[in-house]
């Protein structure tokens, strides 16, 4: 698909690797609805996207929320193109703690961002995209969704961190089977340690130990690079129905 005139949704484009997501479509000439709860990060847009972009402040898990954000997006820009998910939460904790079995409304809330979430933008947009004309291959849209390296490593405290983002892997092809009549791709990409505005809050030492487990390249992701991949899953239509690791050949311990 062609970038250039298209249209964006991107959950979680206030920072991190949905902002990054936004300057690299917005870049290519598309236009993009940000997606997020953090209104005052939105407001870190470079002046000159403001004509290209639009934000609704949205709660993915609610499916009113995220139905008046889509329908203000297509009012907006009159149609939706692309999808990528990028909302998500990774709060630690063990099934069984020092205090005692693991809260269960703090796993629900990490399943509920990052799985109902995802699954809740995927259907309410795809209900959109539908209604695009196709391109010289039939094609009416592309829905990339993020998972993570914990999806196959999850480390000691990711139960419900691992167990969500698994969740979004394994969904990616019995959607992409079934959207494949409607002209829709959907692609998973399941990134490893970056840059991110979480990753930064760890200190210094301990991000200095987990770029030096990155066999190559020795350092964190850049947001960017996760951009330009999510770039090029758009424009090759053969990328469908399947998950790709963007990690510096990393594989997580146990710890």
């Amino acid at each position: 698909m062609k970038i250039a005139g298209s249209v964006a949704v991107v959950t979680g484009g206030a920072s991190g690797l949905g902002e990054a997501c936004v300057s690299e479509l917005v870049s290519s000439g598309a236009r993009v609805a940000i997606l997020d709860l953090a209104e005052k990060k939105a407001e870190t847009v470079p002046p000159g996207f403001w004509e290209h972009v639009i934000f609704y402040k949205t709660d993915v898990t609610d499916e009113m929320s995220v139905q008046e954000a889509i329908d203000g997006a297509m009012q907006s820009f009159g149609a939706i193109h692309v999808l990528i998910n990028c909302a998500g939460v990774g709060t630690p904790a063990k099934v069984l703690g020092k205090k005692g079995p693991m809260p269960m409304d703090g796993f629900n809330k990490v399943v509920q961002i990052n799985l109902i979430g995802t699954v809740n933008m995927i259907r309410l947009t795809a209900e959109k995209m539908v209604q695009n004309p196709g391109n010289e291959d039939g094609e009416k849209g592309v829905i990339i969704n993020t998972a993570s390296v914990a999806a196959f490593e999850g480390q000691i405290g990711q139960a419900a961190y691992a167990a969500s983002k698994a969740a979004v892997v394994g969904l990616t092809l019995p959607v992409a089977r079934e959207f494949a009549d409607y002209g829709l791709r959907i692609v998973t990409i399941a990134p490893g340690l970056f840059d991110t505005p979480m990753a930064r809050s760890l200190p210094e030492k301990v991000r200095e130990t987990l770029a030096a487990a990155v066999p190559f390249p020795r350092r964190f992701g850049k947001p960017t690079e996760f951009a330009m991949l999510a770039k090029h899953i758009i424009e090759n239509a053969s990328i469908n129905g399947t998950t790709i690791r963007i990690d510096g050949a990393i594989r997580m311990g146990a710890k």
